[in-house]
C-alpha cells in the first residue's frame, strides 16, 4: 500500500516546470506553507527527493505535508505577488508574516469646491486625492504645516456653494484676519486663484520641492524688477520657509530623486528590513520591519518579500532601488543598484542605521522580558521557599464527565513560558470510574517512571491541580519510584487558591497580587484547558463509535481509519461521498452515506 510520501512524490512528477506558487496542506487540509519558484516542479521536488541538506525546520514542514496544490504565473515576480497575497489571507504557520497593525496617516485634498487639505488615517479614493502614507505623524504634520504657511488654504468645514456665497450666508473667521485665508466664503477670493494655490500645494505633497522653489524665485525676481519690493519680500519669506523645511528633511542632495532604499540586517531567528522612499533628496516615507524566520530563509528572499509589501504600502512607482545586497526578484523595469561609494552609499548607511536601531530596541525588549520572567520565578521561589529557581515546572490535571472517558494532561513551563513541545496527554489505564486521586497517582507515576528509564531530567517543581487528596496520591507515586523529596511538589486548590505542601496539614495563602501566585494560576489553568480539550476529543470519538461502528459492515478498524484522516465526527459528517470512499472503499462509504441521509431527513422534519 502506497504511503503518503509515495503519493506526494507522484504528484511532484506531474507538477509544471513553470513559474508560480506551490501550496502545502496538512492532514486537516489546512494551508501550512506557500512558496514561490521559477520552476514549481524543481522547487517542490527538492523537498522530497532528499533529506540531507534540509534544515530541521524544513524537515518538520515536509513531515506535515499531506497535499500539494499550485498556481502558475507569468513570471517569478508575479509569483512573488501571488505568494504575498496568499500569506496575507491565510497566514500559514511556516511562512513569515509581514503583519502591520499600524494605520499610517495620509494627507488628502478633498474633492469639493474650494478644496480643504486635511490629514486622515482612512483611505477612501472617492473622497479626494491622497498623499502618503506617512510613517511618522510628526513628518506628516510638518508637511501639512508647510503647505499652510506657503499657501492660503482654508481650514473651515463650511459649505462654500455658489448659492451660499452669493446670498452672503457665510462670514470670514479669525484665519482671514490673521492672513492665513483670503476669505473665499465671502467671495473675497475667486475659485481660479484658489485652485492655482491648490495645484502648487500638490507639488509640496508630492515632494516636488524644486518646482515650488523655482515658482517662488520667479515671482520674487519679477516683483523686484517691477519695483514691488513688499511683494518681493513676501515671496522671499516663502522661500526662507521652504529652505528651512528642506534643511530639516534633506538627506544628501536634491539630485537623488524617485529612489527606493532597502537594507537588511539579520540574526539567527530574526531579520530587520528598513525602507526609505526618497524624492529630491528628502525622505518622504520610512519604515522598518522585524521578521521572525520560520524556515531559515536567506536574506535575499526576505528582502524580496519585504520590498513588495513596503512598496505597496508607500504606493511607490520608483524605478530605481538601492540595497545593501542584491534583490533577487523584481519587476522587469526596475533597476537594482548596490552602491559602493558616494551619496547613494550614504543613503544605504542611513537606512542600515535605522534597521540596526530597531534590532537593538527589540533585543533590549526581549532581554527585558527574560529578566522580568526571572524576577517572577524568583518571587515564586521565595513564596514557596524553594532551594533553587523553578526554571522547569510541570503541572498535572484530570478530566472526566460523570466517570466516563477519564483523561489527564501535563503541561510544562520553561523560564515562566509554555513549552508546548513538553505537553503530554494521558489515557487513564488502571482506574475505573471517576477517581481523581487514583488517576493522579497513575499519571504522575507513569510520567516520572518514563523519565527515569530514559535518563531524562526531572523538573524543578511539580504542581498538582487539586488539594490534599490529589497531592497525597502524587506523593505516593513519587515514593514508589524512590524520588520523593528530590523534587518539590505542591497542590493548588481552586476555590481559595490555597497551596498545599506534602505532610503539612495547613495550606499556604500567598498574596493574591503576587506575581508568583499569578504564574501558578496560569500554569494550572493551562493544564485544565489542555485536559478539557483532550477529553472533548475522546468523547467525540466515542460518539462516533456509537453512531457508526454499530452499523452492519462497519467495524472498529474502519472507524480508526476515518478518525485518522478526518480527526473528528463533525468533519466525517461534512466530508463528501468521494472523500469517504477514498478512505474506506465504495461499499462502506455507501453504508455511511445512508446513515447521513437519514439524519438529514430527520433534521428537515
Amino acid at each position: 500500500m502506497a504511503t503518503v510520501q509515495d503519493r506526494l512524490k507522484e504528484v511532484v512528477q506531474r507538477l509544471p516546470e513553470s513559474p508560480g506558487i506551490y501550496l502545502f496542506y496538512n492532514n486537516d487540509d489546512v494551508l501550512i506553507y506557500v512558496g514561490k519558484a521559477k520552476s514549481i516542479k524543481k522547487r517542490v521536488s527538492s523537498y522530497f527527493s532528499k533529506s540531507i541538506g534540509l534544515s530541521h525546520k524544513t524537515r518538520k514542514l515536509v513531515s506535515e505535508v499531506k497535499r500539494i496544490d499550485y498556481t502558475v504565473s507569468n513570471s517569478e515576480f508575479d509569483a512573488l505577488l501571488l505568494e504575498n497575497n496568499f500569506i496575507k489571507q491565510n497566514q500559514p504557520k511556516y511562512n513569515i508574516l509581514l503583519k502591520d497593525d499600524k494605520t499610517f496617516p495620509y494627507i488628502c485634498i478633498l474633492k469639493e469646491r474650494f478644496p480643504r487639505i486635511i490629514y486622515t488615517r482612512k483611505y477612501n479614493p472617492d473622497q479626494g486625492d491622497y498623499f502618503g502614507p506617512f510613517s511618522s505623524v510628526v513628518a506628516m504634520k510638518n508637511v501639512l504645516e508647510l503647505t499652510r504657511k506657503l499657501y492660503s488654504i482654508r481650514t473651515c468645514n463650511l459649505l462654500l456653494s455658489q448659492q451660499n456665497i452669493a446670498q452672503k450666508k457665510l462670514k470670514v473667521c479669525l484665519e482671514f484676519h490673521i492672513g492665513n485665508c483670503k476669505g473665499p466664503c465671502e467671495g473675497l477670493q475667486d475659485e481660479a486663484s484658489y485652485a492655482a494655490e491648490i495645484e502648487q500645494a500638490r507639488n509640496i505633497l508630492k515632494g516636488n520641492l524644486s518646482v515650488v522653489y523655482n515658482h517662488f524665485t520667479d515671482q520674487m525676481k519679477s516683483a523686484s524688477t517691477n519695483m514691488e519690493f513688499e511683494r518681493a519680500h513676501y515671496y522671499k519669506e516663502k522661500l526662507d520657509t521652504l529652505e528651512r523645511f528642506q534643511s530639516k528633511s534633506l538627506v544628501v542632495n536634491k539630485a537623488l530623486t524617485d529612489i527606493d532604499v532597502f537594507t537588511i540586517t539579520s540574526l539567527e531567528e530574526y531579520a530587520y528590513v528598513n525602507y526609505l522612499q526618497i524624492t529630491e533628496g528628502a525622505i518622504i516615507f520610512s519604515k522598518t520591519l522585524e521578521l521572525k524566520k520560520k524556515l531559515d530563509e536567506p536574506d535575499d528572499e526576505l528582502l524580496s518579500i519585504s520590498a513588495v509589501e513596503l512598496r505597496a504600502q508607500a504606493r511607490s512607482r520608483n524605478k530605481v532601488i538601492l540595497s545593501n545586497i542584491p534583490i533577487t526578484v523584481l519587476e522587469s523595469n526596475i533597476e537594482n543598484i548596490v552602491p559602493q561609494i558616494g551619496d547613494k552609499k550614504k543613503l544605504l548607511v542611513l537606512s542600515i542605521k535605522n534597521a540596526l536601531e530597531l534590532r537593538k530596541e527589540r533585543e533590549i525588549f526581549r532581554e527585558g522580558k527574560k529578566s522580568k520572567q526571572r524576577e517572577i520565578l524568583a518571587i515564586l521561589q521565595r513564596d514557596l521557599q524553594l532551594q533553587q529557581l523553578p526554571l522547569v515546572i510541570e503541572c498535572f490535571d484530570n478530566s472526566n464527565l460523570q466517570g466516563t472517558t477519564p483523561v489527564a494532561s501535563l503541561v510544562r513551563f520553561f523560564n515562566g513560558k509554555p513549552d508546548k513541545k513538553g505537553y503530554r496527554h494521558f489515557n487513564i489505564k488502571t482506574v475505573e470510574g471517576a477517581n481523581d486521586f487514583a488517576s493522579m497517582q497513575e499519571i504522575v507515576g507513569r510520567r516520572y517512571k518514563r523519565i527515569l528509564e530514559e535518563g531524562g531530567k526531572l523538573p524543578d517543581l511539580i504542581v498538582v491541580d487539586g488539594g490534599k487528596g490529589q497531592l497525597s496520591s502524587s506523593c505516593e507515586a513519587l515514593k514508589a519510584l524512590g524520588i520523593y523529596g528530590q523534587v518539590p511538589i505542591v497542590g493548588i486548590a481552586k476555590k481559595l487558591e490555597e497551596i498545599y505542601f506534602p505532610e503539612d496539614p495547613l495550606p499556604l495563602h500567598i498574596n493574591k497580587k503576587s506575581p508568583g501566585l499569578l504564574l501558578l494560576q496560569q500554569i494550572r489553568d493551562e493544564a485544565h484547558r489542555f485536559a478539557i480539550t483532550f477529553h472533548r476529543q475522546k468523547r467525540s470519538k466515542n460518539q462516533l463509535k456509537t453512531e457508526i461502528e454499530g452499523l452492519e459492515g462497519i467495524g472498529s478498524k474502519t472507524v480508526v481509519k476515518l478518525l485518522k484522516h478526518f480527526k473528528s465526527i463533525k468533519k466525517i459528517k461534512e466530508a463528501s461521498f468521494g472523500e469517504i470512499e477514498d478512505i474506506v472503499g465504495t461499499a462502506k462509504a455507501e453504508i455511511i452515506q445512508k446513515v447521513r441521509k437519514s439524519e438529514d431527513q430527520n433534521v428537515r422534519k
